[in-house]
């Protein structure tokens, strides 16, 4: 019977215009970021990933979550009307953290520290990030490192001496000294990942 209907076979397209296209892939990445911290959370509390992987994960999906939900906000008004729609009430921890608005490693101390920490973490993870993926343009490094510098300079907790803000200060000064269409070279972009790695880890040792 079937055979006698080809408009079975045709192909059933979710989209029509490009601006639909762009619609449902923006709902598409927001539903897999709530995903992602779901099983994040999972992984955490099986003690599948270090509390400094962990920490650093859920910090960076947490600013995606943002950018991702500010992308659709003209098609859902509020995060518990995204996840009625589309059956997310299972990920209940990554709904908490999303409401928490930081890891569960970072204490909440109703104040400015946890944001700091959860900002800086984000940030020495963006940099990092890029480094890996060659992306060496200092137009595209120099905002991600001055937003980590500035940040690490509102937590009032860090000592002034610390030597991570001194490794970030030190590429912010060469970074001064360049054009904005110029690239790091091979070493110097090695160097930034290697020092960028170091400084994360001072400031994981300086919150433990």
């Amino acid at each position: 019977m079937s055979a006698a209907r080809p408009e079975l076979y045709q192909e059933v397209k979710l989209y029509s215009s490009a601006r639909e296209r762009e619609k449902y892939d923006n709902l598409a990445e927001l539903y897999s970021i709530i995903k992602t911290l779901q099983a994040l959370e999972k992984a955490y509390v099986k003690d599948a990933l270090t509390a400094k992987d962990y920490t650093g994960a859920c910090s960076k999906l947490l600013e995606q979550y943002k950018v991702a939900f500010r992308q659709v906000k003209n098609e859902v008004s509020s995060l518990d009307e995204f996840i009625k729609q589309y059956k997310l009430e299972d990920c209940h921890a990554a709904l908490e953290r999303i409401r928490e608005d930081r890891p569960i490693t970072i204490p909440d101390d109703k104040g400015n520290t946890s944001k700091c920490v959860a900002d800086i973490v984000s940030l020495f993870i963006t940099v990092m990030d890029k480094l890996r993926l060659e992306i060496r343009a200092m137009d595209e490094l120099h905002p991600d490192l001055k937003d980590l510098a500035e940040s690490m300079n509102r937590m009032s907790t860090l000592p002034s001496h610390f030597e991570g803000r001194e490794k970030v200060n030190a590429w912010l000064v060469t970074f001064k000294g360049m054009a904005a269409s110029d690239d790091l070279d091979d070493a110097q972009a090695r160097q930034m990942l290697f020092d960028m790695d170091s400084a994360y880890n001072a400031f994981n040792r300086f919150l433990t």
